[in-house]
């Protein structure tokens, strides 16, 4: 037997308890979920029902040129439309793009930029086996932290919890 005490046994000694943080981690307060296209919005949906603190999950309604990203149409899970302006206006502390093909390209470019310019974090999702979202990831490349790309929707899951949403 060892004259030294575990690390398990040190750590919970009380001249390491100084040293512990007893705080909570609080959760993101504002995380918002856009996803681009059908398939995605099909995600979006699933996940929606997970144990999110104040996360709002929304489809992009645009298909076409994203202007200056301000104008994109987007409508919340529950029917009430939207813009990327007004969605950003609520302070969102992260926005998670969600993607499954390059049908969103040109938003998820105007949404990468619009959160860049107002300092908030975006993380991207590209879901699919093949090459049918290549875009979509050039597109979000440039500003998104974080970018997944996945063939697993399970792992939208696991992005959301590890970015305490």
């Amino acid at each position: 037997m060892s004259p030294f005490p575990s690390e398990s046994a040190w750590a919970a000694s009380a001249g390491e308890a100084r040293y512990r943080i007893d705080g909570t981690i609080v959760s993101a307060r504002n995380a918002r979920v856009i996803a681009l296209d059908e398939r995605a919005a099909s995600v979006a949906r699933r996940v929606a029902d997970g144990p999110w603190a104040q996360a709002g999950f929304f489809t992009c309604e645009n298909s076409g040129p994203a202007g200056d990203g301000d104008e994109i149409a987007l409508r919340g899970l529950d029917g009430v439309p939207s813009t990327l302006a007004g969605l950003l206006a609520t302070d969102p502390d992260v926005v998670v793009v969600l993607a499954t093909d390059d049908t969103g390209r040109a938003q998820a470019a105007a949404i990468g930029r619009a959160c860049g310019a107002r300092a908030i974090m975006t993380a991207g999702v590209v879901l699919g086996d093949g090459f049918e979202a290549d875009d979509a990831v050039a597109a979000l490349r440039p500003y998104a932290r974080v970018l997944l790309l996945s063939a697993d929707e399970s792992d939208v899951f696991e992005l959301l919890t590890a970015l305490r949403v």
